[in-house]
């Protein structure tokens, strides 16, 4: 069956064709691709088609697609069985090597999903301070959890309401929405709900309402505050954790956050979460502390062995060849974008992560996007997907470089650019 054949029948079985919505190719003019296989840099869909992938998996695949080094260690663990819902090694020796290498963090718990991660991390920062309030940002993604599906109202600082169905009024009242780089809402919120709010959440690289670079000012400033106001920082690290450095965005930035939430990398592409931080917080988790958590697969042993190989080859100079393959990727893009159409498109980039945009203004907060980026987006994609190239299908997703993306794959996106 080809991909349009696939996705009539899935349309049949599944809600819109798709477990995720970004997936469904929405407003694109023409069909989702339907992945048979992947390796290195590149996937093949169902029709046999081949593109090079910056997609990436969405990022965790920062070893690029079946690394052999990570594919022994999920056969070696498969051997011995994929799940036991009881005590095992491999979730300790990941746990003890993601510790014993960043600094701010004690303890770490497992789960399996960034969202699930995040959850855990607003009843944990809840139940530590006993307040009901959290602060969250317009423009940053952490899960598909009611307390985060939230947007900016449009009255006063801090005003929320739901931005998806079958969240509550009372769910949306308990987050405050603040936007990107403004310090005095945040002050704003902390005066008007004195005593009440349990916790900032932030991305500290956002990257999931496009990549808006936060000044390191502003996150040591969001440090200050919850210190004065005895709230927790969270930092959402699912996407920067790993991939910016092994510390993330804490370790980039210098500024440490009470809870981080860590996701995709740690599990080397298998389903994934972690909540971190120091002993004094994290013992608040069940079975020792009063708030509950649990998960019959989480810790999943293969999950556990794959992540735990993963992180190791990330190495010193791995992270300087990533940096390197992500240069270079920008721009060749950058370059053919200002020849063939695309001269309104600036290609944004932090580490491995780039995002490309029609605008050449600074870009900080989701208040500052084009009202054009959808339209312009459609363009660039299928023209990109015709070339056998894919990015993630949606204007707001950012792109993904790995360390298979070297010189090959490079003088190979030049000649599929360029024919």
């Amino acid at each position: 069956m080809n991909n349009k054949e696939l996705f009539e029948k899935s349309l049949k079985f599944v809600p819109g064709g798709v477990h995720s919505p970004v997936r469904s190719f929405k407003g694109l003019h023409t069909t989702p691709r339907f992945i048979n296989r992947g390796h290195g840099a590149k996937i093949w869909d169902e029709e046999g088609t081949e593109f090079i992938d910056f997609c990436m998996s969405f990022g965790p695949l920062i070893h690029g697609h079946q690394d052999p080094e990570i594919k022994e260690a999920i056969i070696k663990a498969l051997e011995n069985g994929w799940t036991f819902g009881a005590c095992e090694k491999y979730s300790l020796e990941l746990a003890e090597y993601i510790v014993n290498k960043i600094c701010f963090i004690e303890q770490i718990r497992f789960m399996n999903s960034g969202t699930e991660a995040v959850m855990t991390a607003v009843r944990l920062a809840r139940g530590i301070t006993g307040r009901p309030k959290i602060i969250k940002f317009n423009g940053c993604y952490h899960g598909h959890l009611d307390a985060m599906l939230i947007k900016a109202g449009s009255g006063l600082a801090g005003e929320a309401e739901a931005s998806s169905k079958g969240v509550t009024e009372k769910q949306a009242g308990d987050t405050l929405i603040c936007e990107l780089g403004d310090i005095d809402e945040v002050k704003k919120c902390f005066d008007d709900h004195r005593d009440q709010i349990a916790a900032i959440f932030i991305e500290p690289l956002p990257a999931n309402n496009g990549l808006l670079v936060q000044q390191r000012k502003f996150l040591e400033d969001l440090r200050a505050l919850c210190h004065k106001h005895s709230a927790l920082l969270v930092f959402d690290e699912v996407i920067s954790g790993f991939r910016i450095g092994f510390c993330g965005m804490a370790g980039e930035t210098g500024v440490h956050p009470d809870l981080v939430t860590y996701g995709k990398i740690i599990g080397g592409g298998m389903p994934v979460g972690a909540v971190a931080g120091p002993r004094k917080f994290m013992e608040y988790l069940a079975p020792l502390g009063p708030v509950y958590q649990a998960g019959t697969l989480s810790g999943n042993p293969v999950a556990m062995a794959a992540g735990l190989v993963n992180l190791k080859k990330l190495t010193p100079a791995a992270y300087a060849r990533l940096e390197l393959n992500s240069q270079k990727i920008v721009a060749i893009f950058s370059d053919w974008m200002q020849k063939n159409g695309f001269a309104d498109y600036q290609t944004l980039r932090y580490g491995s992560l780039f995002w490309p945009i029609s605008t050449h203004d600074k870009l900080s907060n989701i208040t500052q996007l084009p009202t054009n980026m959808n339209a312009r987006f459609y363009q660039l994609f299928e023209t990109l997907l015709n070339k056998g190239i894919y990015l993630a299908p949606n204007a707001y997703e950012v792109g993904f470089v790995s360390l298979s993306h070297g010189d090959a794959i490079q003088a190979e996106l030049k000649e599929r650019l360029w024919k």
